[in-house]
């Protein structure tokens, strides 16, 4: 028999080798995504101020700053505008979009049928039906939330539509064995499986409202930051029409970030194993 010691238990409150690197590499992934930014920031501003660019052919971060201080309360006021269209024309097409999906997905006949109308709808340049909006519901924020709305109102159909309908058809039989409907098994099998592919599209759909409402601003409304670009551009104020842009930019990033918060909390089951 040796007379080594036996080696002692390993103390549970001592960390492991590797979490000092893990935390690290935590951190840096918060912190890169602010480093890039900044090195864009930084490239874009010594382009300008090398090459001597105009400003109204391509304005300097500091330029486009500049503006936003000055300007700041109207890039508010019209901020505020396109948000509440956009947001309104959002949580329609979720709406629509979740209720269409389920009604595609749970039957074939119907996803057969509507499914090539859809696409067709969804070709059609949403700059052509602007105009249209405008002679049914005049200029305002109508035009605008139906633009964001049917903007952004396939890409929820789809996903949604897409995940309930490609349910397993030997988990379908098996759940008609056991006595499930066809309504029991949308709603306990077919819903979950499906929203993965809806927050998915959230965070596709949230970005593209913003497409929706702020084209139709330009053509169809007073108010709203595309409004505001319009009349900059008009002016040849072009720092504050990437000021516009930027507080756009800013938005939607906002709302992708809600949207991917819900999406951790409601469907973390489905990202268990993602880095």
């Amino acid at each position: 028999m040796s007379d080594l010691p036996s080696p002692l238990p390993p103390d549970p409150n001592e960390p492991l080798p590797f979490a000092h690197d893990e935390s690290f590499a935590e951190r840096f992934r918060l912190v890169l995504p602010w480093l890039v930014l900044a090195m864009f920031v930084l490239l874009w501003e010594a382009v300008v101020r090398l090459f001597h660019v105009p400003p109204f052919l391509l304005p300097a971060p500091t330029a486009i700053f500049a503006s936003l201080v000055e300007w700041g309360p109207q890039i508010g006021d019209a901020a505020f505008a396109t948000l509440v269209t956009t947001v309104a024309g959002f949580l329609l097409a979720i709406g629509f979009g979740v209720l269409g999906g389920v009604l595609i997905g749970s039957s074939a006949t119907l996803y057969a049928a509507f499914y090539p109308l859809l696409i067709g709808f969804n070709a059609v340049p949403k700059v052509a039906i602007v105009p249209i909006l405008v002679v049914w519901f005049g200029i305002g924020a109508i035009p605008a939330i139906l633009t964001a709305f049917l903007i952004s109102f396939f890409p929820i159909l789809v996903n949604v539509a897409t995940g309930i309908a490609t349910v397993e058809p030997e988990l379908k039989d098996v759940l008609r064995a056991l006595g499930a409907s066809n309504r029991q098994i949308v709603a306990k099998v077919g819903l979950p499986r499906a929203m993965p592919y809806f927050f998915a599209s959230l965070k596709v759909a949230i970005t593209v409202a913003f497409v929706g409402s702020i084209m139709s601003e330009t053509v169809a409304s007073n108010v709203g930051i595309g409004s505001l670009m319009m009349t900059a551009s008009a002016r040849f104020e072009v720092p504050l029409v990437f000021a516009g842009l930027v507080v756009t930019a800013v938005m939607g990033i906002l709302l992708y970030l809600v949207a991917e918060a819900i999406e951790k909390r409601v469907v973390g089951w489905a990202m268990r194993g993602h880095r």
